[in-house]
């Protein structure tokens, strides 16, 4: 009973902006069974990779085969078009957002940016490449003001070397917290992009478009880093075959800003499934009240609106310290490994050697997470295409079309597991490779990865837990 006092507050709307089926789901066995499940095959995954690598696999990966040549005489004929469709796009979003339906459901922009830009295109860069980096549609407008405007891409300073990447790392953190807290809508996201595509001008105006498009657009980043794992790559001025995962291997993170915008793609997906739950929820709202009390000078749920500013802190402030947690446990297991073997290597460097293994398990969290929106809201691209301002026209004729999947609840979980389990076991094999380059051979390598382990058996029992929890609102 010392919990009805939340029922009210549940009942308020707006409170929760909850992904997913917006209820929880009866796993058909127990939720203990699937983590002791899952990590008892991690372990067994870590043995055999550690049994059957050797340091010979640790050699640095080929470029891979080139695609034949009228393969990349077609694809060099289609970027213009696919640079000019992408402008399109983002003009059309804004357009919309500011002429059309304030109905987030009957508006172009809401869908084709939040579901077919922001997850379709970010799923797709890990089988195509970075594609991104050809067709950025703020490159694309900035080379044409350049046209217009010459030097106005050459920059006006020198980039210094220690920004590096947290310009990206700030507009990212900006950017989750408007899709978590922003509540968006049609009009808002449209000046959203126009103060995106300001900001982008006003970067490649002051540092030039190759720093600005590197190191502070953040959506540059976050592609160039997903692409890493695609069996497809841009090298040499062609597009080249290679192993899934393998161009994790042949770069490092160059920079602690780009370790921490890693750490940052993996903490805030967690934390925005964690943040959508009761007992996330119940962490500020519940028991004890006396602290809420003694701030509010009544019962919570009447001053709701009182401290409704101060929950938006608190959840502000958790998701923007969030990857320094992810950050002292992974550095807390690399201590342990260097002090295991011994190492002389600095931990500076051990950071960045193994920050990329953690981008499967970025990756497998992002797409468990949100693949459903892809398939719910994801077709009603199709007929937002024939009625972009949500007017009730059919330009096209696809107004009719575009009708939503809706999986089976049980089909999602086991994908959802099975994708989770497949992150964590790609990063342990990556980092044992990473391992053996580094420390030389097999044994050095399995000691210095037992940390690790444990940590990607804490991630993935994690990350199981998050996704079987109850939200917050239907």
């Amino acid at each position: 009973m010392r919990r009805c006092w939340l029922l009210p507050v549940l009942a308020l709307p707006g409170l929760a902006d909850a992904h997913s089926f917006g209820r929880s789901y009866n796993l058909p066995v127990p939720l203990w069974l699937y983590a002791w499940a899952a990590a008892a095959a991690l372990l067994l995954s870590f043995l055999l990779i550690g049994w059957f690598l050797t340091a010979q696999h640790s050699l640095r990966p080929s470029a891979g085969k080139a695609l034949s040549e009228p393969w990349m005489r077609s694809l060099r004929q289609l970027l213009p078009l696919l640079r000019l469709f992408s402008v399109l796009l983002l003009l059309l979003s804004i357009v919309t957002g500011l002429l059309g339906s304030g109905d987030a459901y009957r508006n172009f922009n809401m869908t084709w940016f939040w579901i077919v830009f922001v997850l379709g295109f970010a799923y797709s860069t890990v089988l195509v490449g970075d594609l991104y980096a050809h067709v950025n549609p703020w490159a694309t407008l900035a080379a044409t003001v350049d046209r217009l405007l010459p030097n106005f891409s050459h920059g006006r300073l020198r980039y210094p070397n220690w920004l590096a990447y947290w310009p990206a790392l700030g507009l990212y953190a900006g950017f989750i917290w408007l899709e978590l807290f922003g509540r968006s809508n049609p009009h808002s996201l449209s000046l959203w992009l126009l103060t995106y595509t300001a900001l982008n001008f006003a970067g490649v105006w002051l540092f030039g478009a190759r720093c600005w498009f590197r190191y502070g657009e953040f959506f540059a980043v976050f592609l160039r880093l997903l692409a890493l794992m695609a069996p497809l790559h841009y090298a040499h001025g062609s597009l080249r075959w290679r192993l899934p995962f393998s161009g994790l291997l042949a770069v490092r993170a160059e920079h602690p800003s780009l370790l921490l915008f890693v750490l940052f793609m993996l903490s805030s997906t967690a934390f925005d499934g964690l943040h959508a739950t009761t007992p996330w929820f119940q962490v500020f709202w519940s028991e004890p009240l006396a602290w809420l009390r003694a701030l509010a000078g009544q019962h919570p749920t009447e001053a709701y609106l009182k401290l409704r500013s101060i929950h938006l802190g608190f959840e502000s402030l958790s998701l923007l310290l969030s990857p320094l947690l992810y950050l002292g446990a992974y550095l807390a297991c690399l201590v342990v490994a260097k002090g295991l073997l011994n190492s002389p290597i600095p931990l500076r460097e051990l950071a960045l050697r193994f920050a990329y293994s953690l981008l499967p398990i970025a990756f497998v969290y992002h797409f468990t997470h949100y693949f459903t929106l892809l398939l719910t809201q994801g077709p009603a691209a199709l007929a937002l295409l024939s009625d972009p301002l949500g007017r009730g026209w059919n330009l096209i004729g696809t107004a009719r079309f575009g009708r939503p999947l809706l999986p089976n609840m049980a089909w999602v979980w086991h994908t959802q597991v099975g994708l989770i389990l497949f992150g964590h076991v790609v990063s342990v094999g990556l980092a044992h490779v990473e391992a053996l380059r580094l420390f030389g051979n097999r044994r050095a390598a399995l000691i210095s990865q037992l940390p690790m382990l444990l940590l990607m058996m804490a991630f993935t029992v994690a990350g199981l837990w998050i996704l079987a929890q109850p939200l917050q609102s239907g």
